[in-house]
């Protein structure tokens, strides 16, 4: 099989696993075809029926590094499976154009499953990008905003925190490896612009090219209304989109533990009025 039939193949088996709502089209109860129809993917793609459907009957052209992005976000590939895509067309891997800004709603819902726990997304320039209550209760009530927590720890007014040094080295040590995945998006040259114009110690941490990798750690936060909160910090990765959800806990029976139920029992509160 050539490569091209191997292409056309890889594009009809991604397009044929996917229903409407993955994409936020409307579903029909009726609809006879499994996955999208090709006419939803060129439209999703902004490139014509046609030549979509010329790339799945293994006769069209070697699709651009362009094409190639654009099928890659409608069909949610992962990034070995965007190499994948990009070596079946005979065009070299070209760097990512912009970190994943989005949350698959299976993470999302995940956020809404945990009792007790705060729970916030962050994308790999460090945008606030999903959230439940209790983080919002917890570090300001502002992440509706969609707050970028690199700026918020540089350039803002964080939460004071136990472990604010050690945080500055984290989020300086994922800045640089961002950078380097995504030379070419410009709402993170525009961060990282901001940053060291704005931040002295930021600039001197980058300089050192720190090295972290997410895990277990414990911190107290000092709230504004309940004071020293003492939680667990705990990161859990989403590698295809270069994610991190970041879980905050409280040992059980401790009074950080009845303060979170507070703050939780507090927002309920609010938002039943």
């Amino acid at each position: 099989m050539t490569d091209r039939q191997e292409l056309a193949r890889f594009l009809r088996g991604r397009r044929e696993r996917l229903v409407p709502a993955d994409v936020g089209l409307p579903g029909e109860p009726s609809r006879r075809t499994s996955g999208l129809r090709r006419e939803e993917v060129a439209e999703l793609a902004h490139m014509s029926v046609d030549y979509y459907a010329r790339l799945e009957q293994a006769r069209g052209p070697r699709p651009s590094p362009r094409v190639l992005d654009a099928l890659t976000g409608v069909f949610r590939l992962t990034p070995a499976e965007r190499s994948h895509l990009f070596r079946l067309a005979g065009t070299q891997v070209t760097p990512l154009a912009a970190p994943v800004r989005t949350v698959r709603p299976h993470v999302a819902a995940l956020l809404e499953r945990i009792p007790d726990t705060a729970a916030i997304v962050t994308d790999a320039a460090y945008d606030v990008i999903a959230w439940n209550p209790l983080a919002d209760a917890v570090l300001g009530g502002d992440l509706g905003t969609r707050p970028n927590l690199a700026r918020r720890c540089f350039l803002g007014r964080p939460l004071e925190s136990s472990s604010a040094e050690e945080f500055a080295h984290i989020v300086v040590s994922r800045l640089r490896r961002a950078a380097d995945r995504y030379p070419y998006d410009p709402g993170l040259a525009r961060l990282l612009a901001e940053l060291r114009a704005g931040s002295e110690e930021f600039t001197q941490i980058w300089d050192t090219d720190p090295v972290h990798a997410p895990g277990h750690r414990t911190k107290t936060l000092t709230h504004p209304r309940v004071g020293p909160l003492r939680v667990n910090c705990d990161v859990l990765t989403v590698p295809h989109d270069d994610q991190q959800v970041v879980f905050l806990t409280a040992d059980p029976g401790t009074p950080s533990a009845r303060a979170l139920r507070q703050l939780a029992a507090a927002g309920r509160d609010f938002s039943a009025r």
